[in-house]
């Protein structure tokens, strides 16, 4: 019998999670997609893995012998998919680079040049992730090294290196009852509905909502979008406000909405990541080397 990993992945999460909520967060799926996964795996497994009640999700007797096995099962085929997908890049001589909206700014540019330079004949392969996968490929293996925002669900288990950082400004529509200021309190900002990223992104939305620096004031949501075209519509239509790098302000910038500088917000860090496996990989600590010579960027300070 063949079984989807995808299922097996969303067993061990609940397993470990212990519910259903926790588990989704961690695999950046809804609640109502990890539930029907575990219904599938059981179905095709014959057996009940949970015992469900108000408290959580607990293991049945089968479903701890499950548990047993799977860590050391998914780990296996991750480190061939892993491998296999690697030959195929190392055999055509590109290197796959995920990226998140403006990765790294300016920089991006003078990183790709630097690697062509160090690498001749090899080609970086730019692919730009939703913001529902924040990891932008590399923890499913998608991608060799990423430009990212930090910090991002699963960064602890991955290497990271910090580029540079920038101020976080926000976003308005153009009609705002702020937009003329020149400097904007975050606190005046607070009992804004913003536009946020989806819920399966958690850390990074979070981040982006500036969830831990409201001194407890709840968050309002009043649009979810995936992408920087959909955000920028949202803003513009009045659905709410953002968050942004400082630099959004000159790659995003658009009729209807306006970026001013905020107060009383922490800065944004932009960071290179790559996988442990890759620690010793020539090609990906080439690129590494080539973002830490390159940055910081126009309008970033580094941070190294």
């Amino acid at each position: 019998m063949d079984v989807d990993t995808r299922l097996l992945r969303a067993f061990l999460a609940v397993a470990e999670a212990g519910t259903l909520t926790r588990a989704a967060t961690r695999l950046f799926v809804s609640q109502p997609a990890i539930t029907k996964q575990i219904g599938q795996l059981e179905t095709r497994l014959g057996v009940r893995l949970f015992t469900r009640s108000r408290a959580g999700m607990a293991l049945t007797a089968p479903g701890r012998a499950l548990a047993a096995r799977v860590p050391a099962l998914l780990a296996d085929w991750d480190h061939v998919l892993r491998e296999t997908r690697s030959t195929a890049s190392r055999a055509a001589r590109v290197l796959r680079v995920g990226f998140l909206a403006s990765a790294a700014n300016e920089a991006t540019p003078r990183i790709v040049a630097e690697f062509a330079r160090r690498r001749p004949g090899w080609r970086a392969d730019t692919r730009q992730a939703t913001w529902s996968n924040p990891t932008a490929g590399l923890a499913a293996g998608e991608v060799d090294v990423a430009l990212l925002r930090l910090p991002f669900p699963g960064q602890e288990t991955l290497r990271t290196a910090v580029l540079f950082t920038e101020p976080r400004w926000v976003v308005l529509p153009a009609g705002h009852r702020l937009a003329g200021h020149e400097v904007i309190p975050f606190r005046e900002l607070w009992d804004d509905p913003f536009v946020a990223a989806p819920p399966e992104s958690g850390r990074w939305r979070d981040h982006w909502l500036a969830a831990d620096e409201r001194d407890g004031h709840p968050v309002r949501v009043g649009a979810v979008t995936d992408q920087p075209d959909e955000w920028l519509s949202a803003i513009a239509n009045g659905y709410g406000i953002a968050l942004a790098p400082a630099s959004a302000a000159r790659f995003y910038a658009r009729p209807g909405v306006v970026f001013r500088p905020v107060d009383g917000v922490s800065a944004t860090r932009v960071g290179v990541a790559w996988a442990p496996a890759d620690d010793m990989n020539p090609v990906v600590q080439d690129f590494v080397r080539c973002c830490l010579d390159s940055t910081p960027g126009p309008g970033g300070t580094a941070a190294r």
